[in-house]
């Protein structure tokens, strides 16, 4: 091989390398980057929020416990054998609402 021909091939190597390493680094800085914007999620977030109403069965009737409460903030005189199947599976596991308008609403829709 002559010297020109040599020059060539180091240089396209060099110049290879040199593109090759430089999207390598690119990708990684995204990586990072992205990483650290998740991990600056605020942890409010993340955390698992407690509905502020939960309505659930208690002694056979409905009762609405307030958020981070034992005791039913208000207990409906509706007796739970006359649900279906489905809306005492409901209120076994407990149904949450956030607002008294969803509240309200599911004790007229469950009362008529």
């Amino acid at each position: 091989m002559e010297k020109k021909d040599r020059k060539r091939i180091y240089f396209a190597l060099l110049i290879s390398l040199t593109v090759s390493g430089t999207i390598v680094i690119c990708s990684m800085g995204r990586t990072i980057k992205r990483q650290r914007a998740e991990a600056k999620v605020p942890q409010e977030l993340t955390e698992v929020h407690e509905p502020l109403y939960t309505v659930r069965e208690y002694e056979g009737r409905i009762a609405v416990f307030r958020r981070n409460l034992d005791k039913p903030y208000r207990v409906i005189d509706f007796d739970t054998s006359l649900l279906s199947e489905y809306d005492r599976e409901q209120l076994a596991e407990g149904i949450a609402f956030e607002t008294d308008t969803e509240l309200r609403a599911y004790i007229e829709d469950i009362s008529t």
